[in-house]
């Protein structure tokens, strides 16, 4: 969330930044002032009536010590106490109104993101590999994964309805081939810790991480939506030190972590439904960094070329987008999207998104670091894809394909696979 002081302080800059993302948002910041302001003056007066009852009951005592009459004095005593508790009430709703306007508000976008309303004013960061070229009728990952059976999509929705996967045979196997490498790969040559976190998740941790409250409709909730079903690994693994103090000399901290990933996907209807470019439920292996103020856009910079890492080893082509103010997400100062090509598609697919989230959701959840100084000041926190299943998949399978029908499987990966293609 945003820091109250900088919106009570910088009202014209909040609003001249928030601005550039669209929306209604600019009208959220005069409602959280003028909350702000009826605090603060409720808090002033109940601070007063505090030291007034305060004064007048030390006074009270000294009337008894030497027998004088105190009714008089007891009974404002007595209309202090009432009005203190009114006013008590009244700080609290204040207090519980402010928070949730704190809650409805996005982050503001860096002061060097492009200006844009949509998507389609994303610039090209840079692209890398070129594009496939076949001599032949290309297949899309739907038919190439019925021919091969690698996955079944109508007995998975037999299981469990529209927009899941069942993988199968080498798809099953090349799917876990590919978390297994993409682990390792972070791990061992990009020095992330690997983490295996619950899949279940507390909901002032997907508050934390700015799921909730606005995109509670897309989440799969249970026990009353006390608790839910991990929409991304972000969300426990950026939570691991909520309400902690770390030292400077303990950050970065990188993590990484393999989940399956559920998410409703209300209002998608109708988008990429052939095959398996949009379900329910996906594994991803998430990438997650802890830094300092100082140093968190130079560890955006390396996670994006980690994220970007494993497109290049698998010689996929892709692209690196910057999300314009207009489309960058809720809880993002910056975003780079990793958008690999899918010749099937015969488009890009978003694969990973690295945000920089700067201490939007360290606030939220209380994450914390002591400086050189001694000061308490809140980390920044990161995190991106490094990738997502199954478009990875997807793109993989399409741009292996040979003419005889089968899929080359990329050197790398063959060890975990144990294979050079699928057939």
């Amino acid at each position: 969330m945003l820091d109250i002081r900088l919106v009570r302080e910088q009202p014209d800059f909040v609003k001249s930044r928030l601005a550039t993302r669209g929306g209604d948002d600019v009208a959220k910041v005069d409602e959280l002032l003028a909350v702000d302001t009826e605090r603060r003056k409720a808090e002033t007066a109940l601070q007063q009536l505090n030291a007034d009852r305060k004064r007048l009951s030390k006074e009270i005592g000294g009337r008894r010590a030497r027998q004088d009459p105190s009714a008089e004095l007891e009974e404002q005593v007595r209309k202090i106490g009432a009005e203190i508790e009114t006013l008590t009430a009244r700080t609290t709703e204040s207090e519980a109104r402010q928070q949730a306007l704190l809650l409805q508000i996005p982050n503001l976008p860096h002061a060097q993101a492009p200006i844009g309303k949509d998507a389609s004013e994303n610039p090209v960061v840079r692209s890398w590999g070129d594009k496939p070229q076949f001599s032949y009728p290309a297949q899309d990952h739907a038919a190439l994964g019925a021919k091969l059976r690698l996955f079944d999509l109508e007995r998975a929705a037999k299981l469990s309805g529209s927009g899941f996967i069942c993988f199968t045979g080498a798809g099953a196997r090349l799917e876990r081939a590919l978390i297994n490498w993409m682990l390792d790969l972070h791990t061992r040559d990009h020095g992330y810790l690997e983490m295996s976190p619950p899949f279940l998740v507390r909901r002032d941790c997907m508050i934390g991480t700015t799921q909730l409250p606005k995109f509670e409709a897309d989440m799969y909730g249970l026990e009353e939506n006390q608790l839910f079903l991990a929409p991304t690994a972000e969300v426990p693994v950026t939570n691991f030190h909520r309400e902690e103090i770390l030292t400077a000399a303990e950050l970065p901290k990188k993590f990484v972590a393999y989940t399956p990933c559920f998410r409703r996907e209300a209002g998608s209807a109708g988008r990429e439904t052939r095959g398996i470019i949009r379900v329910h439920q996906f594994d991803k292996v998430e990438l997650v960094k802890i830094t300092t103020p100082e140093t968190s856009y130079q560890e955006h910079e390396s996670l994006t070329r980690d994220a970007e890492r494993v497109l290049q080893l698998l010689g996929l082509h892709y692209r690196v987008v910057e999300l314009c103010t207009g489309d960058v997400t809720f809880g993002s100062a910056k975003t780079y999207d990793l958008e690999v090509w899918s010749p099937g598609q015969e488009g890009f697919l978003e694969v990973s998104s690295c945000s920089n989230f700067e201490d939007f959701q360290a606030r939220r959840m209380n994450l914390r670091f002591k400086d050189a100084e001694n000061k308490n000041r809140f980390c920044h926190t990161l995190n991106g894809s490094g990738v997502a299943l199954p478009r990875l998949f997807a793109a993989l399978i399409e741009t292996g394909q040979t003419p005889q029908g089968t899929v080359r499987i990329p050197e790398i990966l063959q060890p975990y696979f144990g294979a050079s293609e699928i057939s």
